[in-house]
């Protein structure tokens, strides 16, 4: 007998998975041996615009199938409630359970603070944070389900999908980095109320060359042929298979940051100064007297400073 896969007899759902990050996180799970729902809405536009098309879904899972795996296709807008119920519901019909949960759909609309539209707020907030929110809601409702049925733990694995924007701001994207910085919000605290099920919650921060990350990557050369681009999705598919499996069972509420062969795991913020009111209250005079001084002697916000010694401060 062949020797078995990390993935066996696990079925996934990837979401935004017809293409860039969410393609090579549908190709890789199968590689390992899942069963996969890719999912894709299909809009051409980064930014939500055009009609919705099966085609990309449906082409994913046309390789999947051809590399030996099992792959079914879902065309549906995860941010909407009840299309997120339907995806959960297709992965338990057509593989009689749901373990793993890969959240990646997304959209861009840039735009600076002062400029940026009503609209515009809400379809980036709405994609990627409630997105993520509908999926895991229906996903944590199984396990919770499935928990009770058999008296105790079962099989589930999140992965959601945040950004360096949260980590280290990212002016022309209020919207987008609000969104992934409360993607990590709701990650952490769905690995705490779902532990006591056996499930998983990670984030990670990916950075790759896809049509969302086009304008970012612009300046940077690709590689030669036949050379894998550092910019690679198939740099950050790896990680996605590896926190989906069983071998990480021990990894729960983390954020890591991944790109072209460099794995971060990045701690939760800590205490950086502490200071104490000489009285029941601080004055305005007292805290001007502390805390003006420690941030002259630091010409830069402590959060960039971070950033830059991870590689991760984006001209």
């Amino acid at each position: 007998m062949p020797p078995s896969l990390p993935l066996d007899g696990l079925s996934a759902i990837v979401t935004g998975a017809g293409r860039g990050l969410g393609r090579a996180e549908a190709l890789e799970l199968a590689r390992l041996g899942a069963a996969v729902v890719v999912n894709d809405y299909g809009q051409p536009g980064r930014d939500g615009s055009g009609s919705a098309s099966a085609a990309p879904a449906e082409e994913v899972v046309a390789d999947i199938r051809a590399a030996g795996g099992r792959a079914r296709a879902h065309l549906g807008d995860v941010s909407d409630h009840e299309q997120a119920r339907e995806l959960v519901e297709l992965a338990v019909s057509a593989y009689g359970k749901l373990d793993i949960l890969v959240n990646n759909a997304g959209i861009l609309r840039d735009r600076m603070i002062f400029s940026m539209s009503e609209d515009e707020w809400d379809a980036v907030i709405r994609v990627h944070l409630k997105g993520h929110f509908n999926t895991t809601h229906f996903a944590a409702a199984h396990w919770r389900s499935r928990s009770k049925e058999v008296g105790g733990p079962v099989y589930g694995r999140i992965v959601n999908t945040s950004s360096e924007a949260y980590l280290a701001g990212s002016a022309g994207q209020p919207n987008y980095a609000a969104a992934k910085g409360g993607i990590v919000g709701l990650t952490t605290s769905t690995a705490l109320a779902l532990a006591k099920y056996g499930v998983t919650a990670n984030a990670i921060c990916p950075r790759a060359r896809t049509r969302m990350t086009e304008d970012v990557f612009a300046g940077l050369q690709e590689p030669a042929d036949g050379m894998l681009d550092a910019l690679a999705p198939e740099h950050v598919s790896p990680l996605v298979g590896y926190l989906a499996s069983p071998a990480a069972a021990g990894v729960n509420g983390q954020l890591l940051v991944v790109h072209g062969g460099m794995v971060a795991i990045v701690e939760r913020p800590r205490v950086a100064a502490k200071f104490d009111a000489a009285k029941e209250t601080f004055t305005f005079a007292e805290l001007d007297e502390l805390i003006t001084p420690y941030y002259a002697d630091r010409p830069r916000n402590e959060t960039f400073a971070a950033a830059e010694v991870l590689g991760l401060k984006r001209e």
